[in-house]
């Protein structure tokens, strides 16, 4: 297996464990990641699959990628976001359908135990995705595009993002179900604790698996990450 095939197969993993953890949350039900809770919010006030409004929610980032980039975005880089939103559709509604063969959790230990596992396979899928160097999801990708065009620091532009998408969370689950659905007290411990693990379990495992992926450590480079806390925002 070559490099290339090597950091497309640690992607797709990754993009997997990521769908995995966010439905782990989502049955949890105590609210979910600040950038699930759109597209959750969305699912539960129209009926539709987790992996369609995810799929919808990630196309309405890409567009507002376009509208706030002051550098034309290339076809290229918008075909290929539009694919990697695709598949993690897909693996969002595979991902829910499989946790959902298991007992929901009814006692509130239960809940939080399935709330912190969602946060160790989160985490873990981050991990792979931001290690295999390849396309960014458009989530991501649209706070670059936030922080390069209000020249604000990644960490702030990241915040500013996650507010923004937990906002219009609430206020289509408000305005739809009469309450806040998506939005919870895990979506509090989502934003700071995967933060946390993400800045813990990085600088061990990245660069065994870059390792793995270019077979020499001479080309292995533990990727600096800024961990955004939300709860210590005003240290930022």
């Amino acid at each position: 297996m070559n490099t290339i095939s090597k950091r497309l197969t640690l992607y797709v993993i990754g993009l997997f464990l990521l769908s995995l953890g966010v439905s782990f949350s989502i049955q949890a039900n105590l609210g979910v990641s600040p950038v699930s809770s759109l597209a959750y919010a969305i699912s539960l006030t129209s009926g539709l699959t987790i992996g369609i409004t995810t799929i919808l929610a990630n196309i309405l980032f890409v567009f507002m990628q376009i509208l706030l980039n002051t550098k034309r975005v290339g076809l290229r880089e918008f075909v290929v976001q539009l694919v990697i939103v695709f598949l993690f559709g897909v693996f969002m509604d595979l991902t829910l359908a499989i946790i959902q063969l298991l007992p929901a959790p009814e006692t509130l230990v239960g809940k939080y135990l399935f709330l912190l596992i969602s946060f160790y396979i989160i985490s873990a899928g981050l991990l792979a995705y931001f290690s295999a160097k390849l396309p960014l999801m458009p989530y991501d990708a649209l706070t670059y595009v936030v922080s390069d065009r209000f020249n604000m620091k990644f960490g702030k532009a990241k915040v500013s993002s996650d507010l923004v998408n937990v906002a219009l969370a609430g206020i289509v689950c408000l305005v739809f179900i009469n309450s806040l659905g998506a939005i919870g007290i895990g979506t509090i411990l989502a934003a700071y604790f995967i933060g946390k693990i993400l800045g813990n379990i990085m600088p061990r495992f990245q660069p065994l698996l870059q390792s793995w992926v270019y077979k020499s450590r001479d080309n292995v480079t533990v990727e600096e990450i800024e961990v955004v806390e939300p709860i210590q925002q005003k240290k930022l």
